[in-house]
């Protein structure tokens, strides 16, 4: 990793970022000054006086998305600041275009404030397509997404539902190769901070607010599935529990079962790491279910390494590393996810759509394997793929 860290060190001072701006339109001589400035530009800022919407069809509103983050809670990397997240954003940002064809501009704004930031995404949505949260600490991701919901345009936060999308799809391609029916399984899932509540709701098939929640009709769930926090057990009635963890013990967890994971890990034929290194023992997957799944996917170090989860029996592991099988990353969702928001104008992302692109991530491999579970994120088409299955749903 060493290598690396240094290879991507020299790369990104090299080219001071990964990202630049380039003009469309050449400006050669005065009529092309009055064309994309005075006098001409008054035209087009009149037309959108008169109704709004030509923002869309007549500014990069049409095709661009915002990537913000307060720098809270950035890759394994915990509380570093908005500035020390710019780079993870910059990546994103360029992630967008590369697999997505998105234009899109990182932003990273210095509070820790949920008020803050939701005023701050609201004062600039006028200037987007749609919002991509990252990186942002639970609990106030929870309170800031759903505060944002209906301001006009999407606003979603990627490290609740792009990795709840992923390991969704992960999961039931998973189940298939080992020979187990996904509405059979016990689940286990390792960490209970934005990604592992929101990937417990994903799974049980609800949807919630921060004052509600609701079984999705007709959506396929898993049997039974527990959150581990650094506590324990997520059950009704435990303390030390917010209110997000307090929802997720209303519909899980079926048996209350107490305790800490090496107990809660037995006999399950799952478990989703989303916490932090080294956090999954040997011992731990040799008491699971014959054919185990073991998704890890913290990063740089997942919870267990895949030479030891395979040496101790697991049928099956994924993570989140591009230098292993099975990568399941966010980077497979949010592309196509937004590729439809902009070519869609989508208001809002809902719970539909995303269980239609984890589907989507799904099908898109046909016949899947123990080292092949999620596609490539350079597939061919599979931002368009996963496009065409929300704009589907939508016209539904």
């Amino acid at each position: 990793m060493k290598d690396i860290d240094q290879e991507a060190l020299k790369l990104h001072k090299k080219f001071q970022g990964k990202l630049a701006t380039i003009p469309l339109v050449q400006v050669k001589n005065k009529h092309d000054l009055s064309l994309v400035y005075t006098p001409g530009v008054a035209e087009p800022s009149r037309q959108i006086a008169k109704n709004k919407s030509l923002a869309y069809d007549l500014t990069w509103r049409g095709r661009t998305v915002a990537v913000i983050s307060n720098g809270s809670a950035v890759l394994g990397l915990g509380n570093i600041g908005a500035e020390a997240a710019l780079p993870v954003m910059e990546g994103k940002a360029l992630l967008l275009k590369t697999l997505g064809g998105i234009d899109a501009v990182p932003v990273v704004i210095n509070t820790q404030d949920a008020d803050e930031i939701i005023k701050f995404v609201k004062l600039i949505a006028p200037t987007f397509s749609g919002i991509l949260l990252e990186d942002i600490a639970a609990p106030i991701c929870f309170q800031v997404e759903d505060a944002l919901q209906n301001i006009g345009i999407p606003v979603f936060h990627d490290d609740q539902h792009g990795t709840a999308i992923v390991c969704t799809a992960a999961l039931k391609n998973a189940a298939k190769v080992v020979g187990k029916k996904y509405e059979d399984l016990h689940v286990v899932i390792v960490g209970a901070g934005a990604a592992g509540l929101a990937t417990a709701k994903m799974l049980l098939g609800y949807s919630c607010t921060i004052d509600s929640c609701r079984k999705i009709q007709g959506q396929k769930s898993v049997d039974d599935l527990i959150v581990v926090d650094k506590i324990g057990a997520i059950t009704i009635g435990r303390n030390n529990q917010n209110i997000y963890k307090q929802q997720i013990a209303g519909f899980s967890n079926k048996k209350n079962q107490q305790g800490e994971l090496a107990k809660i890990i037995k006999d399950a034929d799952a478990v989703i790491g989303l916490s932090g290194p080294d956090l999954i023992t040997k011992a731990m997957v040799r008491s699971m279910n014959k054919n185990a799944i073991i998704i890890a996917m913290a990063n740089p170090i997942p919870e267990i390494m895949p030479e030891e989860a395979l040496a101790a029996g697991a049928a099956i592991v994924a993570t989140g590393r591009s230098d292993f099988p099975n990568q399941v990353n966010n980077s497979l969702a949010f592309p196509g996810i937004f590729r439809a928001v902009v070519r869609g104008r989508l208001t809002k992302i809902t719970q539909e759509m995303k269980n239609a692109a984890s589907d989507a991530l799904a099908t898109y491999i046909k016949n899947p394997t123990l080292t092949n579970i999620v596609p490539d994120m350079f597939a061919p088409d599979l931002s368009e793929h996963i496009a065409n299955k929300l704009l589907a749903i939508r016209k539904a």
